[in-house]
């Protein structure tokens, strides 16, 4: 899509000549990777988003991980790996409080869920790349990441209509410099996080009070929030976490609402 359909050579030329690829085979897995991660905000007061030293390769290739912390905005993602039944749950509250969000979505979930997909941009959502079979993207070449992207996009405008695809959240959470160069050539923006807690852990879903308080203890200004559709906790909790946020001043904003990244 876009430019994208220049072909995977002149990506390959583009990013080679930056140093940043010798050839698809001796680049996957080269790099030194990554896991995202942060030390959590507590009491309003920022993350510390550096705990591996990674910051400055996410400010290299502009990935989002924080909004404007001089500004009580809060930016609402999502990630669909596969559906748990809770998702039109999610919508309806979201359209119920008039709150934007972003939905990552995979291969499987696109096949498997459309008419949710389908839900999701007509309700004005923002439908982001989760790739299509959610691999680490750490250890494939530069042409399956391309062939990981593509599909799902291609997939997902066709569907819906909606005008290609431009955020990215990275399977796991994993990247490093060249995963982070090629999907950026790609024409990709890597969404990464500022509040989550395990919500995907089936050992974790202890009730939508406790949900509530682990994405409320940690709110601060400028927050990328990620949560998985696959948790009835969250479900059940979304209505007061919105209502809570209201209460203490931020208010709700798009992805593409988002101008300053770094802080």
């Amino acid at each position: 899509m876009r430019w994208r359909s220049l072909g995977l050579v002149m990506l390959m030329v583009a990013v080679a000549s930056a140093g940043l690829i010798i050839s698809a085979d001796e680049a996957a897995g080269s790099a030194p990777s990554y896991s995202f991660g942060f030390k959590k905000s507590r009491n309003g007061e920022l993350p510390s988003i550096d705990q591996e030293g990674f910051k400055p390769i996410l400010e290299k290739h502009g990935a989002i991980f924080l909004g404007d912390t001089s500004a009580k905005e809060l930016y609402l993602t999502f990630d669909n790996g596969y559906e748990n039944g809770y998702t039109g749950q999610i919508l309806d509250v979201l359209k119920e409080k008039k709150v934007p969000a972003a939905f990552f979505v995979t291969g499987h979930y696109v096949k498997d869920q459309p008419e949710l997909v389908k839900r999701m941009v007509a309700e004005g959502h923002i439908v982001g790349n989760h790739s299509w079979s959610h691999p680490d993207m750490s250890q494939i070449s530069a042409e399956q990441i391309k062939e990981e992207l593509e599909r799902v996009e291609e997939a997902v405008v066709a569907l819906t209509g909606q005008m290609g695809m431009q955020y990215l959240r990275t399977p796991r959470g994993i990247f490093n410099d060249r995963t982070l160069a090629v999907s950026k050539e790609l024409g990709y923006t890597n969404v990464f996080w500022s509040i989550a807690w395990a919500d995907w852990d089936r050992n974790q879903r202890k009730g939508a009070d406790y949900a509530f308080k682990k994405v409320t203890s940690q709110l601060h200004p400028g927050a990328v929030i990620l949560l998985h559709t696959v948790s009835k906790d969250n479900a059940d909790a979304l209505a007061a976490i919105i209502d809570e946020a209201v209460r203490q001043g931020y208010t709700f904003k798009s992805l593409d609402e988002l101008d300053q990244r770094y802080y």
